[in-house]
């Protein structure tokens, strides 16, 4: 029984081994060999040593009496209870309910820590109090934006009233869904209407044929979802950017959410209606300017935290604000790096600041699966290289292009100052400097 959700969930061999991978970096300061990965894969999918050497043109002999003894001996001592081919799975899995479990505790505690970015919340709440509202939401990545939007919504629930509801392009199925207008605006429509908890009568709405998906999905939006409710429904659409790679849909689609904004002035019920698009990064997609929904509204773009504020980030967490400034010469004010280190500072009060900073550049630190993340991204298109190798190098900043810069600022690698460019913190710098 899954101890965070109350239903059945199984660990994957993905899982497992990354799990695995996790305890001997943590114990051992290295990662599993590709030999050692087999050996739990194997294992796990309860292969016998002979099956598995066979498998990956081994002997056996190397695998049962060299490669998987030393392994066992260093998950024992990684993990702090006997592993052994025999009870692998259950240890393994033992631990990860431990883990989420942990996790969830560290997330109930995170969501209840909020840094105020004045004058930012009070603009995005007022701006949601009047009819027809439309606020464009930017950030890059992990910079707080779920963070300022979740806020807003509970206070709107709670003082106003108002319906909201958080819709991500992330649930989307990118082959099925982002490749067709149809399928894509009914996969919307169905979404809309379970978050309301109203029943499916798309069906009774939909005349593909007759009308087209655009006006079926405004009929259904217009007669049946907002004629159900009586109060005001904000509907936060995140993640929006993922749609900007396919032009089959998002042409379509951004010009209906520019119509329903327009609607307001000749119909009182679409008023009830205030859109939130939030996305990474800047609009690089070519829109008609008359059907563009994104230069009309209110934008608020979400900076880095200052020092004041990390500070106070630092405080909430029951942690010195005195090492703010060094944390922060590393990671900036990049809010999750800074959240990730104070919880680490919480479970290891003991710790030494020098040792920490010097270690979280490394595969060491806590923030290798970040940092890995990110170099992986990079490695997925060899253009992204030379300018980030640039910038390790520059004193200055770096002039990129604009679509490659567009995709290094919504994951948040690089800070933009007009066409040009720098590293977002010392931390990517240290580490991309040591793989080039």
């Amino acid at each position: 029984m899954d101890v965070l959700g109350g239903c059945m969930d199984f660990m994957s061999v993905e899982q497992a081994i990354e799990l695995a991978d996790q305890a001997a970096l943590a114990s051992a300061h290295r990662h599993l060999t590709e030999v050692e990965r087999m050996i739990v894969r194997g294992t796990w999918e309860r292969l016998d040593y002979d099956q598995i050497a066979a498998q990956n043109q081994y002997a056996t002999s190397y695998i049962s009496q060299d490669s998987a003894p030393k392994l066992w001996k260093l998950l024992t001592e990684a993990l702090g209870e006997k592993v052994k081919k025999s009870n692998l799975r259950k240890v393994l899995e033992q631990h990860w309910v431990q883990q989420r479990a942990a996790a969830a505790r560290s997330r109930d505690f995170v969501e209840s820590i909020y840094i105020e970015r004045p004058p930012l919340e009070t603009l995005c709440y007022e701006t949601l109090l009047k009819p027809s509202a439309l606020v464009r939401m930017k950030a890059a990545r992990l910079m707080g934006k779920t963070s300022l939007v979740g806020r807003m919504l509970r206070q709107l629930e709670a003082k106003e009233g108002y319906r909201t509801v958080l819709l991500s392009f992330e649930l989307a199925d990118r082959q099925t869904h982002f490749t067709n207008l149809s399928r894509f605006l009914r996969w919307f429509c169905l979404n809309l209407t379970m978050e309301l908890g109203l029943s499916d009568e798309l069906d009774d709405y939909w005349n593909e044929e007759g009308l087209g998906a655009k006006v079926s999905c405004t009929t259904y939006l217009e007669q049946y979802l907002l004629a159900e409710i009586d109060e005001p429904l904000i509907l936060v659409l995140d993640d929006v950017d993922l749609l900007f790679p396919h032009p089959e849909v998002y042409e379509d689609f951004f010009g209906l959410l520019r119509s329903w904004h327009e609607k307001s002035r000749l119909r009182k019920q679409w008023q009830r209606l205030r859109l939130v698009i939030v996305h990474s990064t800047d609009i690089y997609i070519r829109l008609n300017i008359n059907q563009s929904p994104f230069n009309v509204g209110v934008p608020i773009e979400l900076p880095e935290f200052t020092l004041a504020q990390a500070q106070d980030l630092a405080c909430q967490y029951d942690i010195s604000p005195n090492v703010v400034e060094d944390l922060c010469a590393l990671v900036g004010g990049h809010p999750a790096l800074l959240e990730q280190a104070f919880l680490h500072f919480q479970a290891h009060q003991d710790i030494n600041l020098n040792h920490f900073l010097n270690s979280a550049v490394t595969e060491a630190g806590i923030y290798s699966n970040h940092l890995r993340q990110h170099w992986a991204f990079l490695q997925q298109e060899p253009s992204f290289l030379a300018p980030i190798q640039q910038m390790i190098q520059a004193d200055t900043l770096v002039k990129v292009d604009p679509i490659i810069a567009y995709q290094l600022q919504g994951i948040g690698l690089i800070r933009l100052e007009g066409n040009c460019a720098s590293l977002r913190c010392e931390l990517y710098r240290q580490y991309f400097a040591s793989l080039m």
